[in-house]
């Protein structure tokens, strides 16, 4: 995609202020005529429609020059430093709920690039989470960050500012995306983190500045969540929880969808919990999973936990068969043995014997038994 000129950056300007974020007829217009020619169509006098209106209105030099008195670019398909992962959206034409495709542009408020999200982890959930859905969202948000992957989320009270604030607390970045201006600091109880990405990392939305958040502008935020993102981690979210359409948009752009479970009886974690048992997610416990479930083919491999290995363990199959039928209390002959392990005595002998020289068994004048004491068997 070639970066685009002063006229097709003034007509994405226009655009992304006069539609709204996710628009599929903005987008579909943009595919096909470029956004030169959907605004010429827009702007046409037979045209009668609300975008015809707010195009008329729009002054798009004047948005660039607001924005960037407070610090905001506009960053557009072309770009270098647009996010390429984003292009999915218009190549598979993915669309849910009636919204879609790719942004006619970004804006986006902080000094970090967004090609740093090409490699980067979504941690996403309810606004109601529990004590132990934030200390896991922080958790693997952190541990995320201090592999090097950034970590993006929507600001949202609850799991996405514990997210934040564990990636932040790992030496960042984080990136927020917000469902209104990347000026707004939204919601008020989390102003404090975004006026620290503002300086440090990157606040991004489809909206323009000033834009007021809405429902509809949430479900379109949520589309940018997993698409720039190789995957997207759910903690805590309850059976109609929005963190589930990021989820479902992850999945139709072919991204990793991983689950934390949580308590069997939470209401919070009922949605993860479905999302695993159908197979439409993968379940992760801490960071270590998330990254070698996203990263590339044999980087971030977890080393599968093993139980500390017991003397027992070393036996052969026939030794630990053997061993399996010798007597706690009682001592038992050999032939008893022999037929309890379904083994010849031929070979029980011998084996009972190596047992004994290991410390596992003892041979009393009654025969075998367990050994009391077991010495080097321990």
């Amino acid at each position: 995609m070639t970066a685009p000129d002063e006229t097709e950056r003034l007509a994405r300007v226009a655009l992304s202020r006069a539609s709204e974020p996710g628009d599929l007829t903005t987008a579909s217009l943009v595919a096909q005529l470029g956004p030169v020619g959907a605004v010429q169509r827009q702007l046409e006098p037979k045209t009668d429609s609300l975008l015809h209106v707010r195009l008329a209105a729009v002054d798009p030099e004047g948005e660039l020059e607001r924005a960037a008195r407070v610090g905001i670019r506009f960053v557009a398909p072309g770009d270098d430093e647009w996010p390429v992962q984003l292009d999915d959206l218009e190549a598979g034409e993915v669309e849910h709920l009636g919204m879609g495709l790719l942004p006619v542009g970004l804006w986006v408020r902080g000094p970090m690039p967004l090609t740093r999200l090409r490699e980067s982890v979504a941690v996403v959930g309810s606004r109601s989470a529990t004590t132990y859905g934030c200390d896991v969202a922080r958790s693997i948000a952190g541990g995320v960050v201090r592999a090097g992957l950034p970590v993006v989320s929507g600001a949202a009270v609850g799991i996405d500012d514990a997210a934040h604030r564990g990636a932040l607390s790992a030496g960042g970045p984080t990136v927020a995306v917000l469902a209104c201006g990347p000026d707004r600091a939204y919601p008020v109880q989390n102003a404090d983190v975004l006026r620290h990405l503002w300086s440090t990392s990157a606040v991004v939305s489809e909206a323009p500045p000033g834009s007021a958040p809405t429902r509809p502008r949430f479900l379109a935020r949520n589309r940018l969540i997993a698409g720039l993102t190789r995957g997207t981690v759910l903690v805590e979210a309850a059976v109609r929880s929005g963190a589930l359409n990021t989820a479902t948009w992850a999945e139709l752009l072919s991204r990793q969808v991983m689950g934390v479970p949580g308590p069997v009886g939470s209401a919070a974690s009922q949605g993860v919990h479905e999302r695993i048992r159908l197979g439409t997610a993968t379940l992760v416990s801490h960071a270590a999973e998330v990254l070698e479930l996203v990263g590339a083919t044999g980087e971030h491999l977890v080393e599968v936990p093993r139980a500390p290995e017991r003397p027992r363990d070393r036996l052969s199959a026939v030794e630990q068969q053997v061993l399996e039928h010798v007597p706690v209390v009682s001592p038992a002959r050999i032939d008893s043995i022999a037929d309890a392990a379904n083994a010849h005595v031929r070979i029980t002998d011998p084996t009972l014997r190596r047992l004994r020289d290991l410390g596992f068994v003892e041979l009393l004048p009654a025969g075998w038994r367990l050994a009391r004491e077991p010495g080097n068997a321990v």
